[in-house]
């Protein structure tokens, strides 16, 4: 069985596919109490899948790089936008900023019951990591997605006086 925690990550995508961000901010407790520790992380191999919303059947890219930092797991990959029409509208999506996190999918994860709910996880095997719409985890957040939010608020306002001019 696979599990999946779901972070509003800060995710940053650029125009040619690169997409960062932080998979699970260590230290805070997701909506359901879990904690994942930091060697948790470890003996994965890379790339991993980026898939959109966990659907095993849509994968939009690959992580490339993966790194424990004091404040979280780290990622960064690209989205395959000349290959993959999937990658082309998750991108459109977190550029928008209608796609806000990353869910990490895993199984065997090893740990403990904490106090009031929850668990503190010590060791996983990481299958996958997603982009969602909305994460589990409090603590994360998209950091970039302008370009695009701008271009779609422009396009919106060119269509608007485009209707004023036709009527």
């Amino acid at each position: 069985m696979i599990e999946r925690k779901y972070v509003s990550a800060k995710i940053a995508s650029d125009d040619a596919g690169a997409v960062s961000g932080i998979a699970w901010q260590f230290g805070v407790a997701d909506r359901v109490g879990d904690i994942i520790e930091p060697d948790a992380f470890k003996g994965f191999d890379l790339p991993l899948p980026m898939l959109f919303a966990h659907d095993m059947s849509d994968p939009v890219g690959t992580w490339d790089s993966a790194t424990v930092k004091a404040d979280g797991f780290h990622v960064a990959g690209k989205m395959l936008l000349e290959d993959v029409p999937g990658a082309r509208r998750a991108r459109a999506l977190v550029r928008a900023g209608a796609v806000k996190g990353l869910s990490i999918g895993f199984a065997g994860a090893k740990g403990k019951a904490r106090p009031g709910g929850g668990r503190v996880i010590k060791s996983l095997e990481l299958m996958e990591i997603s982009l969602v719409t909305v994460g589990m985890h409090p603590g994360a957040r998209i950091t970039s997605s302008k370009s695009v939010a701008d271009a779609l608020r422009l396009a919106e306002a060119i269509h608007r006086a485009t209707e004023r001019l036709r009527a």
